[in-house]
């Protein structure tokens, strides 16, 4: 039984007809990828621009990057059982127009605060978009082909981050930081024009009754955690309100999986749990995110207040780590053949440890070509992390659990991408108190950095837990 008829038949229907060319397919579907990694990758360029023209604390501009983080994370435990019930072509198309039309708000904002809330409805069209476009790709292939077909998927998806960073730098100095989310519009148009020509629809099937209260108590718990993330100690709220937040976010939590463990269909699917390589998977890539998802914040304000440089030339520096990202595509199926899922995952998870304490170290006195080759470096390891985290996720999960799979797995990454957002905007904040600085330093920078290695080395631990043949079917590694 291949993905596609394992979903279709947990939902009690054929199998959709899959799309004859799946690499096809994966091209097609990565302009949803290519959108929201350029939108990620330019906004963190033009955040000091967006402080001045809206009068706001370049680290209260956080918000902007954590409130669509948080928007996703909400929003997504809906996108698999939204998929079943629409079609999996249908939403993917309206949530790319969403997406695209309120990039075109965040561009209008007048203010943080219609900022912030245009980034909000950003995030529903975003939750909907990229897992739904991931399911359309897994569940044509089978396991063996998986990392194959990520790689497929997350090749074009990287012209975003290699594109981000320049453009993003150019357009906020020749135009205005407006213009970094107008960008969006005519991928949209491109990649909307394209699904509609050569993505067949599959035969909707009609699953099982929506886990209301699940998804109702899941997304209020993780509101109210990154509520509390985002707030505490930054001056933004009352300190008591910070606390209640977490407190709040805690014991929603707890409630959902309690219910999840009596729902008959719930929205958090616990029994994927079961599965050792998916477990370790998403523990292992989710304490990994969170020094991952604090870089892309804190390069381009380092190198701007830092080291004085413009946004253009900020760009152009930080686009050595999507460079490096790039390059390391193709090459990750050979390095999980030759080492394994369980080696690469580990001693990785310290290289990429390794290159945020180098980072720590920079100063305005470094080259700018070393700090490009550092960047690089760092890219080049971070790249092999995801794509192998990612795709030893699915790796095991059975046929029929691709949806619960997809949705908890997306959930989990941009919970934990956000968490190291406010991670790293913490650490910032927290150094430059402790020195009596009204702004960030260059020393305030680097605590920042030995911040984010510290959970990205905590992920090597977790990941030596999986078994030496862990993943053998995709990575072809004899364990």
């Amino acid at each position: 039984m291949d993905a596609a008829e394992g979903v279709a038949g947990a939902a009690g229907d054929p199998a959709p007809s899959p799309p004859p060319n799946a690499r096809l397919t994966a091209i097609i579907v990565a302009s949803a990828l290519i959108m929201q990694n350029l939108d990620s990758s330019v906004i963190a360029t033009a955040l000091p621009a967006m402080a001045r023209d809206l009068g706001a604390d370049p680290l209260h501009l956080s918000a902007a990057i954590t409130s669509y983080l948080v928007a996703l994370t909400v929003f997504i435990p809906l996108s698999g059982w939204v998929a079943d019930r629409f079609g999996a072509k249908r939403v993917f198309m309206v949530a790319m127009a969403v997406f695209a039309f309120t990039s075109a708000l965040c561009g209008l904002s007048r203010g943080l605060g219609e900022l912030v809330g245009a980034r909000v409805l950003q995030g529903l069209g975003g939750a909907m978009m990229v897992p739904v476009a991931r399911l359309l790709l897994l569940r044509q292939v089978r396991p063996e082909e998986v990392v194959r077909a990520t790689t497929w998927l997350t090749m074009p998806a990287l012209l975003g981050p290699i594109l981000g960073p320049p453009l993003g730098g150019l357009l906020t100095d020749t135009v205005s930081w407006r213009a970094v989310f107008w960008i969006n519009l005519p991928v949209a148009a491109v990649g909307l024009l394209a699904i509609w020509r050569f993505i067949p629809a599959e035969r909707q099937a009609r699953p099982p009754r929506l886990d209301l209260v699940g998804v109702t108590l899941i997304g209020a718990s993780l509101a109210c955690l990154m509520f509390g993330a985002e707030t505490i100690g930054r001056g933004m709220v009352p300190a008591p309100l910070a606390l209640a937040g977490f407190a709040a976010g805690i014991g929603l939590g707890w409630a959902a999986v309690r219910w999840a463990r009596r729902a008959p269909n719930p929205a958090l699917d616990l029994s994927m749990f079961a599965v050792p390589s998916f477990r370790i998977a998403v523990a292992a890539g989710s304490l990994f995110r969170i020094g991952a998802g604090a870089s892309p914040f804190l390069l381009p304000l380092f190198m701007q207040l830092g080291f004085g440089a413009s946004a253009t030339t900020s760009g152009m520096i930080t686009l050595a780590t999507a460079l490096g990202a790039f390059a390391m595509k193709p090459m990750t199926s050979f390095a999980l053949k030759r080492f394994g899922f369980r080696n690469v995952l580990v001693w990785n998870s310290v290289m990429v440890a390794a290159s945020f304490a180098v980072c720590a170290m920079f100063t305005p006195d470094w080259p700018l070509w070393a700090v490009f080759l550092v960047l690089a470096w760092g890219g080049l390891a971070r790249s092999l992390q995801f794509t192998s985290s990612n795709s030893l996720s699915y790796v095991d999960v059975p046929p029929g659990k691709l949806s619960s799979a997809t949705a908890i797995t997306a959930t989990a990454q941009q919970l934990f991408m956000a968490l190291g957002v406010t991670w790293g905007a913490g650490w910032l904040a927290a150094s430059a108190a402790i020195g009596g600085r009204d702004g960030p330093g260059v020393a305030d920078f680097s605590a920042a950095f030995l911040g984010a290695a510290l959970p990205v080395l905590l992920a090597a631990p977790l990941a030596a837990r999986l078994a030496r043949d862990a993943g053998v079917r995709a990575s072809g590694h004899p364990g």
